[in-house]
């Protein structure tokens, strides 16, 4: 047999079972692929021995005294459910074998095991286990909320609002030049409110084409078009039980306008080429660049909807209206944009702060970032006044 040499020596296997002969057999096949061992004579001691230490799979007898190996699972699993428990038994019956992975088992081997299926099954359960563990940290970055960064009076008010508002079920409408910051606002609404476990589902209306716009929130039915070759579900029932952020809801067509009015109603919505209604318990957040009021008075946006959208308006304050938070805000993205680069953060000289507060900020909070990652691309280890002149286009 090859040593498969693409084990990680980091990888440590309990062995539960109460025949010598097995464990051993087992522990030398196993170490000879480059894992790590421990044995356990029974359930009682396998127990212990996995609530004491980190394991990344076992592999447990069913039929043994003090513990059984179902046991041992359904208490396994309480301390551990991420770490794949692998049943082997010379007593396997299909009930047995259904019963086990019921509760939790990653899979039910019968003895003496076939030695291939059994790497086969421990490298697929470890490779499970790897994959839950990045997805866990990618999560977990992804789920961290960017802080709403200042302490200007416009800022303030919005924090203070975000808090009110945020544990409610009110629909928030949220306004503001390209580039404020709408959708962090979003963020921090659906974060701080009961809705936080649930998924957070954006949607840019201004991307999608119009005659797209209806498959991507409510979804369609195969061959409910031309190019739906199948089944889609809808942005609106991807977020049920969650918040929907609609961005750039102006630029809607009229007749999804009208469907989503029905859904924000009746709480319900029709997949594309569908008859059947789904309950969706969805909270709306919009956010525009555009004056809504201006456009319904211009017939390409509904008033009912606005009303039904505009419970609570926020309006997030363009960059040029709070240059007193640039300094926190050139600092945070020094530090924000050093760790990407991995590079120790650059200092800036008051000069320069000075300098960028001067600046007309048409792009707003996007533009200011890519001018502090020019700044960090181009300067030296302190950014200076020069700096700023030589590399930021001032009016």
């Amino acid at each position: 047999m090859a040593r498969n040499k693409s084990n990680d020596s980091q990888h440590e296997i309990l062995i539960v079972d109460d025949e010598a002969s097995i464990r051993k057999t087992l522990s030398e096949i196993l170490s000879f692929e480059g894992y790590k061992i421990a044995e356990a004579v029974d359930g009682e001691e396998g127990l212990k021995l996995f609530s004491e230490k980190t394991f990344n799979a076992v592999l447990c007898d069913i039929k043994m005294p003090k513990l059984d190996g179902i046991e041992f699972l359904e208490k396994a699993s309480t301390i551990a459910p991420d770490v794949p428990i692998i049943m082997i038994s010379g007593h396997g019956t299909i009930e047995t074998a259904v019963e086990a992975v019921k509760k939790g088992a990653y899979d039910f081997i019968s003895k003496p095991p076939d030695l291939n299926r059994l790497l086969i099954t421990i490298r697929n359960a470890l490779e499970k286990t790897t994959l839950v563990a990045e997805t866990k940290v990618l999560r977990k970055k992804v789920s961290k909320v960017q802080e709403i960064v200042g302490n200007s009076a416009p800022i303030q008010k919005i924090k203070d609002t975000i808090e009110k508002v945020a544990p409610t079920e009110a629909r928030v409408l949220v306004t503001g030049e390209n580039g404020v910051g709408k959708e962090l606002v979003a963020r921090w609404i659906h974060e701080l409110s009961n809705r936080s476990n649930s998924p957070l589902v954006e949607v840019n209306c201004a991307a999608i084409p119009t005659e797209l716009i209806e498959s991507e929130l409510f979804g369609h039915e195969k061959g409910s078009f031309t190019s739906a070759i199948k089944q889609r579900i809808g942005k609106f029932e991807q977020a049920n039980g969650g918040t929907l952020f609609l961005d750039e809801i102006g630029d809607m067509s009229l007749n999804a306008q009208a469907k989503v009015l029905r859904a924000l109603q009746e709480g319900k919505i029709t997949r594309v080429g569908a008859d059947k209604d789904i309950n969706v318990d969805v909270r709306v957040i919009a956010a525009t660049n555009k004056d809504l009021l201006q456009e319904v008075e211009e017939k390409n946006f509904r008033l009912d909807l606005y009303h039904r959208l505009s419970v609570i308006l926020i309006n997030v304050p363009s960059l040029n209206e709070r240059k007193d938070d640039i300094p926190l805000l050139v600092d945070q993205f020094l530090d924000d944009i050093c760790k990407d680069y991995g590079i120790a953060k650059k200092g800036i000289e008051e000069s320069a702060l000075e300098l960028l507060q001067q600046y007309n900020w048409t792009g707003n909070i996007r533009e200011l970032r890519n001018v502090v990652e020019r700044l960090v691309i181009l300067s030296g280890k302190i950014i200076t006044a020069n700096d700023v002149k030589s590399y930021v286009a001032m009016n």
